[in-house]
This record gives structure tokens, C-alpha cells and sequence, in this order.
């Protein structure tokens, strides 16, 4: 039987940097070839900079939609990302800020609309996580961090969003696998992403009158 493959220890603080993760992930496959399914559609971004965010901007990009992000200060992960929406023939426009503020969040919006044209799709996708093995170590600070992260930041967003998009436009919000099976190592985490499905199926229920995805 063939060992899984070892790799490095990534130690890093929050917000991780994906320019110094070794190796880094695969963002998209080569071979991925995109049929223009989101040809003229416009697209927001939370954490965009790397990781699921810069996936997504990327795979959204080969499928010819214009792209948006919002990232904190991961400038060189977010310069990379732009290059390479940029390389697949579509518009990048990057906005670093804090969306743990309310009024941040909104003007984030109002910008990138103003950057790309009309909204079509919101990706509410940024998070941070911080293990801890222990209830007892986590302290209230980091609670009150995560919570206002993972999840404050998309009903901020949202708020405003819903007032921008139109019939047949849609949101994504990510969540995790430790919303359902829970992560003895990231308790404040996966309870956020708990908060997001339950967000996420009230949301959805709130806005089939309007037909929003």
C-alpha cells in the first residue's frame, strides 16, 4: 500500500497567506475548459484573495463572468488572483477591507458595483478559524472574532445585496462539512458554519417570492 504523501507543516498567523503555503493548492485544472454558462454576469467575491475564494473567482472567470473581491490585507494572494481572472480574458477588481465593519461591508458593495457594472452573483466565502483543543481555551475575544467574521459579515452584505439584484441572480454563502459533523478542535468555527446553513435555508425561503437564487 502507498503512504499518503507527507507534506510541510503550514504554520502561519490569521489571515493566512496563500503565496507561502508549500506546496500550493491547484486552483483550477488545466484541462478545465469553461462554456461560457456566466457569459455577461457579475460577480462578488468575500475572501477572494486565496484559498475556495480565488477557485471560485477563477472557475467564474473561464465561464466569462466579470469578478470582484473583497480580501483583509493578503495584497500579494489578492494581486494574483487579479492576474489571473485577468489572464482568462475578464475584469478583476480587488477591495481590501475589514468586513467585520458594517459600513466597510456596504461601501465594499457599493464599489464593486460601480467597478464591474450590475451584480449577478454574491459569494459570501470569507472566514477565519483558530484551533484550539480545549472549550476552556477559548477565550472570549476569539469567539466574538469568529463569530463577527464567519458570519455577521454576510447578513451586513446581504442586507445591501438584495436591493441590487434582480430575477434569477443568486447568492452563495460557503459553509463546511464541520457544520454536520462537527470538529472537536474548532468548536467557534464549525458552530459558525452551522449559523450558515441555518442563514443560508431561511434566506433562501425569505427570497423565493422575489425569485432569487
Amino acid at each position: 500500500m502507498t503512504k499518503p504523501k507527507k507534506f510541510p507543516d503550514q504554520d502561519q498567523e490569521q489571515p493566512g497567506k496563500q503565496s507561502k503555503m508549500h506546496p500550493e493548492p491547484q486552483i483550477i485544472r488545466d484541462n478545465y475548459k469553461g462554456s461560457g454558462k456566466l457569459k455577461g454576469k457579475n460577480v462578488l467575491i468575500t475572501g477572494g484573495d486565496s484559498g475556495i475564494g480565488r477557485s471560485v473567482a477563477v472557475h467564474f472567470a473561464r465561464e466569462g463572468a466579470n469578478i470582484a473581491i473583497i480580501y483583509l490585507n493578503e495584497d500579494e494572494d489578492a494581486l494574483k488572483t487579479k492576474k489571473m481572472v485577468e489572464k482568462e480574458g475578464r475584469k478583476c477588481y480587488i477591495i481590501e477591507g475589514d468586513l467585520k465593519d458594517e459600513k466597510f461591508c456596504r461601501k465594499a458593495l457599493d464599489e464593486a458595483i460601480n467597478a464591474i457594472g450590475h451584480l449577478n452573483i454574491l459569494v459570501n466565502n470569507a472566514a477565519v478559524q483558530f484551533p484550539k483543543d480545549k472549550v476552556e481555551n477559548i477565550s472570549i475575544e476569539q469567539l466574538q472574532t469568529t463569530f463577527e467574521t464567519n458570519i455577521y459579515p454576510y447578513f451586513y452584505i446581504v442586507k445591501e445585496a438584495v436591493q441590487k439584484l434582480k430575477e434569477g441572480d443568486v447568492i452563495i454563502n460557503t459553509t463546511s462539512v464541520t457544520a454536520y459533523r462537527g470538529s472537536e478542535h474548532l468548536l467557534d468555527y464549525s458552530s459558525t458554519k452551522g449559523a450558515i446553513v441555518s442563514f443560508t435555508r431561511s434566506l433562501s425561503k425569505m427570497l423565493a417570492p422575489k425569485k432569487l437564487g
